[in-house]
């Protein structure tokens, strides 16, 4: 027999059905469905911006492996939109809830009300107009089931009223169905044909200078041991991504690094002198080959993805697999013959690898004031707890982090922004939700932290603890390059492009509740991050350095 409810008191059992602990908000929206998620123990994290909550839903679906709520009202869903760009280009799988108007009020100028399904259509793998309560129980299912499937994504349901009333109100007999496969991803694991299994694994012991290139999908696929399994196997270089850092341990003796523009030179050099390159869930999209120039053009490839539609999309492929990293590479390994290991290969590679870190260690042990970022990045590598999470902002702050520092424990996880300026700090905070009991660590600039810094005042009042590490230049520094080759021998007023003020984020973090401290000398980091991770609040260790510091361009084969 079916139960009589509301459809608020439905979409809060059916969120907890599915494993949802928090969801992200901003006033005014759903509110009767937000006090039964009370009831049953699910936090509500109120934001104080509709891209802020986005950022923290997709933290958390990346960290917990799982969907994500975040809701807003109808006049917030081009902002909440706005804020899904990160999640469909990392991947991540974020229901996003908005209202809008009822039919009577569409096309006669309401208050405040666009069209929605144009702004969504961009950033979402589906989207679906809820207009009565009957729909609920098979749209919030189907918006878990594409949210999960294959390459995981965001999806958009659209609330019939701007704030969900009738849809809350509304009293009809529904069963609570969760489907548990859909609640985590990968939700199904795909196995491509063995045939074309052992055409890979063939091709891969005929050659010389194979190389892995780990993306994200090793992440989500959970299959880092797979990938490095294979790898000892056959004595096989690793280069990752930069969502893919992490697969392989930066003190392993085959391990290269993050290839592609924000990168290592020794992992394009490696990887540009491969004569085969297994991309093994990655899109080979621009910033993993550096521009689709490493690997070189003609490299033949075997691509492994659970989605077929990229099986081939940049390179032409050897052998595709369309499968999940996980079964696939099992699958492969039962096939290997380890006397086929590339242990020259594989010694070259290494070679490169320590002639990098050589070049680097003067700058990573600098003491010239103000601080060097690599400086940071070292002491950061030193610091950070065996289960810690690092969760990295764009642009220079992800080139820092995804080069030079280096991830040495197994507990160990990397989280970066897929290409949004701010969304580190509050996705760090999603982050903390999904997993209370471990170290998140956020590392930004100035100029990504000055977007959401109000969320200092979410994490306070929320108990959200994290330790943000602000790398403050007070500029825009990546783009100070572009700034005096536009200028040339003109005069003019440079630094207006780029430069911001001078500011102390130490006390305003500390006005706000958090505990702030600044830092202005190398050999003070150290105390001041272990102090900040000991606190009982939410930290902010602000580093000073300099918009002259810039991070490397990345090498490509001439």
């Amino acid at each position: 027999m079916k139960n009589k409810m509301s459809g608020a008191r439905f979409i809060a059992e059916a969120l907890k059905g599915y494993g949802i602990t928090h969801v992200f908000f901003m006033e005014a929206v759903l509110r009767q469905t937000l006090v039964e998620m009370e009831t049953l123990g699910i936090r509500r994290v109120l934001a104080h911006s509709e891209k802020a909550a986005a950022y923290m839903a997709d933290g958390y679906a990346r960290t917990r492996r799982s969907a994500a709520v975040c809701l807003s009202q109808s006049v917030g869903a081009a902002n909440l939109a706005a804020g899904l760009q990160d999640a469909y280009l990392g991947l991540s799988p974020v229901i996003a809830i908005t209202g809008r108007r009822p039919p009577i009020a569409l096309y006669r100028h309401a208050y405040q009300e666009i069209d929605h399904i144009p702004l969504f259509r961009a950033v979402t793998k589906f989207q679906a107009s809820v207009e009565t309560v009957e729909q609920l129980p098979f749209l919030l299912r189907q918006a878990f089931r594409e949210a999960t499937s294959g390459a995981p994504g965001p999806v958009h349901l659209d609330v019939t009223d701007h704030i969900g009333r009738i849809l809350e109100k509304a009293e009809v007999e529904m069963d609570v169905i969760a489907e548990k496969p859909f609640a985590h991803y990968p939700s199904s694991r795909p196995l491509p044909e063995d045939k074309l299994i052992q055409d890979a694994v063939e091709l891969i012991q005929k050659t010389t200078r194979p190389v892995i290139v780990a993306g994200g999908g090793v992440i989500t696929s959970e299959a880092g041991a797979e990938v490095v399994e294979l790898a000892e196997e056959l004595s096989i270089p690793v280069a990752t991504s930069l969502n893919g850092k992490g697969t392989i341990l930066e003190n392993h003796p085959l391990s290269l690094g993050v290839v592609g523009t924000y990168s290592r030179w020794c992992a394009n050099r490696v990887v540009s002198e491969a004569d085969l390159v297994l991309f093994i869930g990655s899109h080979t999209g621009d910033q993993v080959t550096n521009e689709w120039k490493v690997p070189r053009i003609g490299t033949p490839v075997i691509q492994v993805d659970i989605d077929p539609t990229e099986l081939g999309r940049s390179y032409p492929n050897a052998v595709g697999l369309m499968g999940d990293a996980k079964v696939t590479l099992r699958r492969m390994i039962e096939y290997l013959d380890p006397e086929q290991a590339k242990v020259e290969w594989a010694r070259y590679a290494g070679k490169i690898v320590q002639d990098w870190k050589k070049e680097l260690e003067p700058l990573r042990n600098s003491e010239v004031i103000p601080i060097r970022p690599e400086r940071l990045c070292r002491e950061l590598t030193d610091f950070l707890p065996a289960n810690s999470l690092l969760v990295a902002d764009t642009g220079f702050a992800g080139i820092w982090t995804g080069t030079m520092i280096y991830l040495t424990y197994p507990g160990q996880r990397y989280i970066r922004a897929a290409g949004s300026l701010g969304w580190g700090f509050p996705a760090a905070l999603g982050v903390k939700c999904a997993a209370p009991d471990r170290p998140v660590v956020c590392f930004t600039g100035d100029g990504g932290f000055w977007y959401h810094l109000s969320e200092m005042e979410t994490a306070v009042r929320c108990g959200i603890k994290t330790v943000t590490v602000v790398n403050n230049n007070s500029s825009l520094a990546q783009g100070s390059r572009g700034v005096q080759l536009a200028y040339g021998e003109r005069p003019g007023n440079r630094e207006e492009l780029f430069k911001f003020r001078e500011v102390n984020f130490a006390r305003i973090a500390e006005e706000m509740g958090c505990l702030g401290i600044q830092v202005e000398r190398p050999e003070e980091i150290a105390a001041a991050l272990k102090t900040a991770l000991a606190a009982d609040r939410a930290s902010v260790v602000e580093v000073i350095t300099h918009h002259d510091f810039r991070a490397p361009d990345p090498w490509a084969p001439v």
